[in-house]
């Protein structure tokens, strides 16, 4: 049986953790053509084939509700960064497509937050990388 008061210690540090490195990487977003949303959405965008993906996916892999997610990808659409037409496959469902200024914006953000990313796990070594992946993704499946 799991010691609730050891779990909810591990609970917290998880979480403070969570929040501070988050925080910390907003500072990646300043002066950008993006915001950290805009950013978490084109990244589910760019990595589905041909820079297409129906907005459940995207909702799916947000922190935000789904009408807030809808509001995000209808400014993006006014922004230019991505392109929303109808699912034909889900009459209800609508499939956003990465514009060439989005993919291009999106882009030029990811490097330089991808070195932040591995400048602030550089904290950990390899195989502490990989036992957190290993941890996270069990809590995920719980």
């Amino acid at each position: 049986m799991t010691d609730r008061k050891l779990a909810l210690a591990a609970w917290e540090s998880l979480f403070r953790a969570q929040h501070e490195v988050f925080h910390d990487m907003l500072a990646d977003f300043e002066g950008t053509d993006l915001t950290q949303a805009e950013y978490d959405v084109m990244l589910t965008v760019t990595r589905s084939p041909e820079m297409t993906t129906r907005l459940r996916d995207i909702t799916a892999n947000m922190l935000i509700s789904q009408p807030s997610v809808s509001r995000l990808v209808d400014r993006m659409v006014t922004r230019g960064l991505v392109s929303k037409c109808a699912d034909p496959e889900d009459g209800r469902g609508a499939l956003i497509s990465a514009t060439e200024s989005g993919a291009r914006a999106f882009r030029s953000i990811a490097l330089v937050h991808g070195r932040s990313i591995a400048a602030r796990m550089s904290a950990l070594d390899d195989d502490e990388l990989r036992t957190l992946r290993t941890l996270t993704d069990k809590l995920r499946r719980s």
